[in-house]
């Protein structure tokens, strides 16, 4: 027994959720999400000037409880980290389940484009993503999933930190939050 739940969103502006489909399955809770964004403009000069960002899309799955606090059951990240190669004129998304570190990019998956629209339209689709598995979920409740997508400000340069902070230039950050039904009635 599967249950989808599809919320397409429109709305102007330049950082949104475009669609976002739930399936909740045997196997456990997929994601697929579009979203729309464009790059403020000082995190595309700090790119083409060959510092990389890194950019987090988390999603937490929560089930409501009225004795208590709400339970967090699910909350998986996924990291991606875009550099421009001023030598090849060429842009590097590598895209990891774990935060990058200072030492390498550790266990990541990595593919080049030639023109960043193409790297961004990458980076704006994510296709089923397992956000839950089926043992952590109950068919007689209901859930919330909570995505956010956003620049990961911590992985800046540190002089960059410092400039950055409270700095709207270097905002990107869209979030959005969906329900999914219960499968049996309880």
């Amino acid at each position: 027994m599967s249950a989808m739940v599809c919320a397409p969103v429109h709305a102007q502006g330049a950082q949104t959720v475009a669609h976002m489909d739930i399936e909740r399955n045997a196997d456990g809770l997929y994601l697929n999400v579009s979203t729309e964004f464009s790059l403020p403009s000082l995190v595309e000069d700090a790119l083409e000037k060959g510092i990389p960002m890194t950019f987090v899309a988390d999603a937490e799955v929560v089930r409501a409880r009225w004795y208590w606090s709400d339970q967090t059951v699910s909350a998986v990240h996924r990291y991606m980290r875009l550099m421009y190669q001023p030598l090849t004129q060429r842009w590097r998304l590598n895209v990891s389940s774990s935060p990058f570190d200072t030492s390498g990019l550790g266990v990541s998956v990595g593919q080049t484009y030639d023109r960043l629209p193409e790297v961004l339209a990458a980076m704006q689709r994510i296709a089923f993503w397992k956000i839950a598995d089926s043992a952590d979920l109950d068919e007689r409740s209901p859930y919330r999933v909570h995505f956010r997508f956003q620049l990961d400000m911590s992985q800046l340069p540190r002089p960059l930190q410092i400039g950055a902070l409270g700095r709207s230039g270097w905002n990107l950050s869209i979030a959005r939050t969906e329900r999914v039904p219960a499968l049996a009635a309880p």
